[in-house]
């Protein structure tokens, strides 16, 4: 949570005007809100929200405190003196135990009285950090707004509110607002505020996940296209197996959309059949079981059990057309696997120097120095030691790259990074051979990352080329035996992913792809049966279905009338149908005749400028285009990224998983965050409270050159 901006209010301590609390947000209030002159948050307090329709808790009761008149007993100054500040050395300064600022010896200890008020709220009750005797207390009351003496509450479910977006953003249990200390630190800035109790959070993200479910649900009766859908799976802290169900589509401006429609526990035993049935009840609850084209799985046996009898399912009712395929980076990253495996405990030595490396900035900067003298690239630490594949690669780039300025680095620094952290010639040989073997690997999931839109027919292409440089290693003379055994393993399961991606819906969401087209499909997909089917598809479900103004069928007034139709007329819409048909299939015909496009090209923006061109094709495009190749990002696989979101995934605990982690999906995507019908305007808040510092502030700022 941010605490950069800050709201505070104005209370009244012993006869002086202090700030009761500053808190601060980094976004949006309450979209509810009336527009109001930026005031003290005591003006926020009383901004009016609706406890029961909100879903808020009110602060009615334990959130208000009472107002009390009665005229505090007056402190001793030697008492404030004693216990507040102490005297420096030389005798001549006052130091505040608390913020540390000095007066003059002299000054009045009226002086420091005000200083205390004005920037420690609360002090008097601070008895942790002073252990001298205690002050007697201090009577709080909050300024009267007016000339009558009317008061205002503190409504500190605001508050709670920015801690809600906190939690979610950081992934982080309810259970952490009761941590002792936390909830201190905030006494300390205010010994009003009050923080809800665990409870009341889980209800609140209950409530804000059913909402935000809701508008999800709602957006997708409105999608035109087909849908498709990735499944991903993980093991909790607890023992316990969740799945997230993601759906992608194309929508009419040729944007890609991507939405998490849920996060829910598969019971035990967990498998395929106990897949299945979480999976149904998800397509059910968003009504899309009609619109699904393909589900991407994790290339787990269980998972592939569950597509084939959501497929079954789904052909029994006549649902229309459906697919599952493996994910691709998966299939890639277990192959790369294979080519590490004979280095991996040299990858382990270097990642140690790594580590080293990057946990002293002296350390660094001399591996930097080093390098460059010995031009060995240049480095700029903290450097890559993730244990996926973009921090295995990193470790054997050091090897080949920086080699004389790593044996330098360690033998300057032997007693912290250790001379067993030198690799002997052998190590770096093999190190530099599997660096050069596997540098295609490292380029193709680049670009797997970097691309905006990855599409089947692109890593099919990729997938191909994959396959050509395991088989030119395991033909190849110079490379050593064990390399050769780790391709063989790496070639099987590239064939395995091969088999199981072949189908006429991956040909057909390849040709659909403007950069692969028949030039540059896989070599697998390539058979003049799948193209005739394609054909076939194209015309059964693509010829009239989305222009109804085409159909060739009679009209519902005709069939009333008992077929009034003349003969004549059913010869010519016989013709019409054959005319059309003719008409369909030359628009594949000529989208397949031309040159495919460049690579780099963006292919909704080349459908988008083409789809009037194709006005039949680019319908069908839509709909396979939106196939999935990969389960997840390919960054969460390949990248560091994929580690940040394991650490949220494996410590959430059961009864927070699903909704926090829903929420926090949906509120990167785009979405705001709403409980019932009300949406919360985080940004609003930020203004008001920034606002309200501003005049806290400024009033901080008078009353000190008063002091002076």
């Amino acid at each position: 949570m941010n605490f950069g901006a800050a709201a505070a209010a104005t209370v009244t301590v012993s006869g002086k005007t202090v700030t009761q609390m500053e808190w601060g947000v980094n976004n949006n209030t309450f979209k509810t809100f009336k527009d109001m002159e930026p005031k003290s948050v005591m003006d926020l307090a009383v901004i009016p929200i609706d406890p029961v329709d909100i879903g808020l808790g009110s602060s009615e009761k334990g959130h208000g405190h009472p107002i009390s008149t009665i005229k505090p007993r007056k402190k001793t100054m030697t008492s404030v003196y004693l216990k507040f500040f102490e005297t420096a050395p030389d005798g001549k300064s006052r130091r505040c135990k608390f913020c540390g600022q000095s007066y003059s010896i002299a000054t009045a200890t009226g002086n420091l009285g005000r200083h205390l008020s004005n920037r420690h709220p609360g002090y008097d009750k601070s008895g942790d950090i002073v252990t001298n005797s205690t002050l007697p207390p201090v009577t709080v009351v909050k300024k009267p707004q007016s000339s009558q003496g009317k008061t205002s509450q503190v409504d500190y479910d605001h508050l709670n509110w920015l801690l809600v977006k906190w939690l979610v953003l950081a992934s982080l249990p309810p259970s952490t607002l009761e941590e002792k200390w936390l909830a201190n630190s905030y006494k300390f800035l205010n010994p009003a505020i009050q923080l809800w109790p665990a409870d009341k959070y889980k209800t609140v993200f209950h409530d804000v996940f059913r909402s935000m479910q809701e508008d999800i649900r709602a957006s997708l009766v409105h999608v035109s296209s087909k849908v498709s859908i990735t499944l991903d799976f993980w093991t909790s802290y607890e023992q316990i197996s969740y799945m997230s169900v993601t759906c992608q589509w194309i929508d009419e401006y040729w944007t890609f959309q991507k939405v998490l429609l849920d996060i829910c526990h598969i019971p035990y035993p967990c498998g395929g059949a106990e897949i299945y049935h979480s999976l149904v009840k998800i397509l059910e609850m968003y009504n899309i079981e009609n619109k699904v084209l393909s589900c991407t799985h994790d290339n787990s046996q269980n998972a592939i059990h569950a597509c084939h009898s959501l497929k079954e399912s789904l052909d029994g009712k006549k649902m229309g057309s459906f697919c599952y395929i493996p994910c691709a980076a998966r299939t890639l990253n277990l192959i790369i696997e294979d080519g590490l495996r004979t280095v991996k405990p040299i990858i382990s030595k270097i990642r140690e120097f790594v580590l080293g490396l990057n946990a002293s900035a002296e350390i660094s900067e001399e591996f930097s120095r080093i390098a460059i003298a010995c031009q060995e690239s240049s480095w700029k630490p903290p450097l890559d030691a993730s244990t996926r594949w973009s921090g295995h690669y990193q470790m054997l780039d050091i090897v080949r790259k920086a080699g004389k300025s790593m044996d330098a680095l360690i033998r300057k620094y032997d007693d912290t990074l250790g001379s067993r952290l030198l690799l002997t010639p052998a190590e770096k040989n093999a190190a530099s051979i599997v660096h050069d073997h596997l540098e295609p690997f490292y380029k193709t999931t680049n670009n797997m990352c970097m691309n905006k839109v990855l599409t089947i027919g692109l890593i099919l292409f990729f997938m191909d080329h994959i396959s050509e440089t395991i088989t030119a290693c395991r033909e190849a003379r110079h490379y050593p035996d064990w390399l050769k055994n780790s391709a063989e393993e790496m070639a099987k399961k590239a064939r395995n992913y091969n088999n199981q991606v072949c189908n006429i819906f991956t040909y057909m969401s390849a040709i659909l792809d403007p950069r692969i087209k028949g030039e540059l499909i896989a070599e697998s997909l390539n058979s003049e049966n799948f193209l005739e089917e394609a054909r076939n598809h194209f015309i059964r479900n693509y010829s009239t279905s989305h222009f109804p103004s085409m159909t060739s069928g009679y009209g519902a007034q005709e069939i009333e009338d008992g077929g009034s139709v003349s003969f004549a007329e059913e010869i010519a819409r016989k013709k019409r149908r054959a005319s059309m048909s003719n008409n369909v299939t030359d628009e594949l015909t000529q989208y397949l005749s031309e040159p495919p496009a460049p690579i780099p090209t963006d292919v909704l923006d080349w459908w988008k400028g083409n789809s009037t061109r194709y006005p039949r094709l680019s319908v069908m495009a839509r709909d396979f285009l939106a196939i999935q190749p990969t389960s997840l990002a390919a960054e969460e696989i390949f990248c560091g990224k994929g580690d940040e979101i394991d650490k949220q995934r494996l410590c959430m605990p059961h009864d927070s998983t699903q909704a926090l982690l829903c929420i926090r999906s949906w509120i990167l995507a785009g979405m705001r965050l709403k409980v019932k019908s009300t949406e919360i305007d985080y940004e609003r808040l930020m203004e008001l409270a920034t606002s309200a510092a501003t005049t806290a502030d400024n009033t901080t700022s008078a009353s000190d050159k008063k002091q002076k």
